[in-house]
């Protein structure tokens, strides 16, 4: 592993030169580290590039790693990963990227990432995303999660795009059955001229299932983000998507949540805000001391945790 990865898995990741339990280090469209562990076992596709991480029944406390480095310019990393999370299950997964590169030449990574959650299973899906390196070349991240929660099993995304990333369009697609419950958390940040696109499709299929969607944007300089969440209640259900934003400079956002009520037990609810940062939270932090850059990055920070 060089040490452009290393800068990257320890931007996205807890990482102190080595990992604790499961872990794939993908480094430009290899694999440059790999262990299983007693319930989690990590073997490679035979007929594309990914992986199949299958996570045993009652697994407890573990987690699993899998960062992904781009860390040159000309190249274009696809992956597909499948998690089999086995009946009972509670586990973490780790899956943050970055891209970097110091040339005029593009740096791209794709991860297709399916989770299929046997009933009773409960995972924590943490993705960070980064951009690094000088050069002019596109840094571009366009990952797609696609989700299939048995019943009752709970699958809890924290996903968060922490700056670099010029171009990104972000996939998610989930079904819940009976009493199975998504919970997202997004955090994105852009700036200068960088582009974002979020795009939800969640389907509650059965009884008691639920969703939870929260997302936060700050957009900056002249970027642009466009935020897009489609909630289908099909059952007795209850679904939440929530999208706040905060724009800065020319910079433009567009949020176009939707609910499709199938059944009439389906509680559904949006809610879309967007807005500048309000001049009274930089006028008090101004009496605290700081600079008026200084304000506004601390209310940023906090707007994004």
């Amino acid at each position: 592993m060089n040490e452009i990865s290393k800068q990257i898995i320890g931007a996205v990741s807890d990482f102190s030169e080595s990992f604790r339990g499961a872990f794939n280090i993908r480094e430009d469209g290899k694999c440059v580290g790999r262990q299983s562990s007693k319930n989690i076992q990590i073997l490679p596709k035979k007929d594309k590039p990914g992986l199949d991480i299958i996570i045993s029944p009652e697994t407890d406390g573990e987690s699993v790693y899998i960062p992904a480095c781009v860390t040159h310019g000309n190249e274009d990393d696809l992956v597909y990963n499948d998690f089999f999370v086995g009946e009972g299950a509670n586990v973490t997964i780790v899956a943050g990227c970055g891209v970097h590169t110091t040339t005029g030449e593009p740096a791209r990574h794709n991860g297709i990432h399916r989770f299929f959650l046997r009933p009773g299973s409960h995972v924590k899906y943490v993705e960070k995303h980064i951009g690094l390196g000088k050069g002019v070349g596109l840094r571009t991240i366009d990952p797609v999660t696609e989700a299939e929660l048995g019943e009752n099993s709970v699958l809890e995304m924290d996903t968060a795009q922490i700056g670099g990333v010029d171009k990104t369009l972000r996939k998610t697609r989930a079904v819940c059955q009976k009493g199975a419950k998504l919970i997202i958390r997004e955090r994105i940040l852009t700036d200068k001229d960088q582009t974002a696109v979020t795009d939800f499709l969640v389907e509650l299929n059965g009884e008691g299932s639920g969703a939870d969607i929260v997302s936060r944007a700050v957009a900056r300089g002249e970027s642009h983000q466009e935020y897009s969440s489609v909630i289908v209640g099909n059952a007795a259900c209850s679904g939440h998507s929530e999208c706040d934003a905060i724009i800065d400079g020319k910079a433009t956002v567009d949020a176009a949540p939707k609910l499709c009520a199938n059944c009439c037990d389906a509680a559904l609810i949006h809610e879309a805000a967007i807005g500048k940062i309000a001049g009274e939270q930089i006028i008090k932090l101004r009496t605290l001391g700081l600079t008026e850059e200084e304000a506004e990055s601390r209310i940023i920070e906090g707007f994004l945790n």
